[in-house]
């Protein structure tokens, strides 16, 4: 009983000690992360573009 007892105290320890430890995020870094991604997406597309306008000339 008493090791049983001291099982579920620990697992209770370890989880409330994970838990705790998560980084939460506010709504500006949110944005900011998003704003970010779509940032790169962009400059990826350009990229991408940029990349097939070049093909097109070299096979010219």
């Amino acid at each position: 009983m008493k090791k049983s007892l001291l099982m579920i105290v620990f697992a209770f320890m370890t989880i409330s000690v994970a838990t705790s430890c998560r980084e939460e995020k506010t709504a500006g870094e949110k944005m900011e992360e998003g704003i970010d991604d779509i940032g790169d997406g962009i400059e990826d597309g350009a990229d991408e573009v940029e990349d097939a306008v070049e093909d097109a000339t070299d096979d010219n």
